[in-house]
């Protein structure tokens, strides 16, 4: 089978795209039985379905060192063994729990210096107080064990594959409470499982990245915003900005809630973390131009805003 076609750096050819039907064809020709194979796009540590793994090629492209493909079902010859081994090797496996502590590093990018700072009345701390607890709350989480005895989970490592598995699977709220406890009930009396979606948000909450909750008029016409922040009546329609409850009930409850999330520290996130800032700056450094539509980058808008604003687009 012929792997010239890797190497091509436009996707859409029928070259491209014939050498991935061949490939898809020869990994299923391999274990004719299985809905899923490995998807090479992802390491060859997920399975994901034929579907998949052809978008994720199309989309993203074959990792150009995987020649030999023994993990799909080709057979290694004594000349080419060592030549896969090398190529098998190029990916290290990456401690989970470690991966947990990256993420909170490069959420608190300061605060090794704050740590290793001295606590000098002239040199500014770069972080306060309060971002410092949160860092060493998560720090602490992060190195402890789910339940005593435990090697294979620590607190935060735990609850991060929860909550990814929840999102994964869109589980709700209420499903995700109930599955909780049952954990919590199943692991022994001293774990630290949060029993429900509450309590696994607070813990999660120092990494940042939360959202604003803006009451909004019930029919539309405005938010409860700045300068309307403290209004109990919408100026437009006149609408009572709370339901009617019990005058026993001390907290009013708003009859419409926006939740915003907002854009600016996202994209800082997004540029910190040396997992995804390569994939923000793929547009500039990595992006062929063809003249072919594949990303937002490649359309006349986009086009448009680098001509307005060069001095901004120079910068991936």
């Amino acid at each position: 089978m012929s792997r010239r076609w890797i190497q091509n750096p436009n996707r859409c050819t029928d070259e491209y795209l014939d050498g991935i039907e061949d490939f898809i064809e020869f990994a299923c020709r391999h274990n004719p039985s299985a809905t899923r194979i490995r998807c090479r796009r992802c390491n060859n540590t997920l399975w994901e379905t034929i579907e998949n793994v052809g978008c994720h090629l199309v989309r993203n492209g074959m990792i150009e060192t995987y020649n030999i493909q023994n993990l799909h079902g080709e057979q290694l010859d004594n000349a080419s063994s060592s030549n896969a081994t090398m190529v098998d090797n190029v990916e290290p496996i990456v401690d989970p729990n470690e991966q947990v502590i990256d993420i909170i590093n490069e959420a608190f990018p300061f605060a090794s210096t704050n740590i290793n700072q001295e606590r000098e009345d002239d040199v500014p701390t770069l972080m306060d107080s309060a971002e410092f607890e949160q860092y060493e709350q998560l720090l602490k989480n992060a190195n402890q064990e789910l339940y005593s005895g435990c090697e294979s989970f620590f607190i935060l490592m735990a609850i991060v594959e929860l909550m990814h598995r929840k999102i994964k699977y869109r589980m709700s709220n209420l499903c995700f409470d109930y599955f909780s406890g049952v954990f919590k009930r199943m692991l022994p009396t001293d774990n630290c499982l949060p029993k429900d979606h509450r309590h696994t948000q607070k813990l999660l909450n120092g990494l940042g990245l939360g959202y604003e909750k803006i009451h909004v008029c019930k029919n539309n016409c405005m938010l409860f915003y700045k300068e309307y922040e403290t209004l109990d009546t919408y100026p437009i329609c006149k609408k009572s900005r709370f339901k009617t409850t019990s005058q026993n009930r001390t907290t009013k409850i708003p009859k419409k809630v926006m939740r915003y999330l907002p854009l600016k520290p996202r994209l800082h996130r997004l540029y910190m973390s040396t997992h995804t800032a390569t994939d923000m700056r793929w547009r500039k450094e990595k992006r062929v131009d063809d003249d072919v539509m594949r990303h937002p980058v490649d359309g006349e808008a986009w086009k448009e805003f680098d001509l307005t604003f060069s001095e901004f687009a120079v910068d991936p």
